[in-house]
């Protein structure tokens, strides 16, 4: 979880990019790398395995505000998207602040996305977190391929929503980024909340910083 450093009065966050293997995690830290000011970022590391990088470099957001006097430095990472390097997934999401999933859009695809949320589900609950109790955006990646899969359907097999049992939570909530839609709703009789979605075109940056800002003023607001 986040840690303060009171030398340099910084809370330190960790965002995790998660998915299946080459559904668009590295493509997202390499653009937002580049567009974010080399003096407001560290350096970038990547650890190379046969099929892929893990990525990882903190920033220092300049336009998120401070809390308590202190500014919100966040570390970014991704994961390998291979299943046979699920200990180094585990091992990155250790103490894990706030996390995106990039599902790969495309149709033949899906299965991967599904085991790929199954595991960080799986793998959250070893460390005894509640994914629906933590800081969680979901990003639908490659919306420009031809062969992408309706949003509809990405919704349904990724983020059909978990039962909401505290009442207070329970009524009717307006998704902020799609007009008509709502992250809390009744299903069935059921009340329900989704996680926050963004659609994405990593190579180009298409919500990319959607993505990012949504995900870390969800962490702010736990901090808050």
């Amino acid at each position: 979880m986040s840690m303060i450093n009171y030398a340099s009065r910084e809370i330190n966050c960790k965002l995790v990019y998660y998915g299946p293997g080459l559904g668009g995690k590295t493509t997202n830290l390499e653009f937002i790398y580049r567009k974010v000011s080399p003096d407001a970022r560290g350096k970038m590391i990547s650890l190379a395995t046969e099929t892929e990088r893990t990525l990882f470099f903190d920033f220092l957001p300049v336009d998120l505000g401070t809390i308590r006097g202190f500014k919100t430095r966040f570390h970014l990472y991704t994961v390998p998207g291979q299943v046979y390097y699920n200990a180094s997934r585990k091992l990155i999401l250790k103490g894990v602040d706030g996390i995106v999933f990039v599902a790969d859009s495309q149709i033949e695809r899906t299965e991967a996305n599904i085991e790929s949320m199954q595991n960080l589900y799986d793998n959250m609950a070893q460390y005894g977190y509640d994914l629906t109790k933590l800081p969680f955006v979901v990003q639908y990646n490659k919306r420009d391929l031809p062969n992408a899969a309706l949003i509809a359907d990405l919704q349904a097999a990724l983020n059909p929503g978990w039962p909401l049992e505290d009442s207070a939570k329970q009524k009717l909530t307006d998704d902020p980024w799609h007009a008509g839609e709502h992250l809390v709703f009744q299903l069935d009789g059921t009340w329900v909340e989704r996680a926050p979605y963004f659609e994405s075109v990593g190579v180009s940056g298409d919500g990319v910083f959607d993505t990012l800002k949504a995900v870390a003023k969800l962490v702010l607001k736990t901090l808050s």
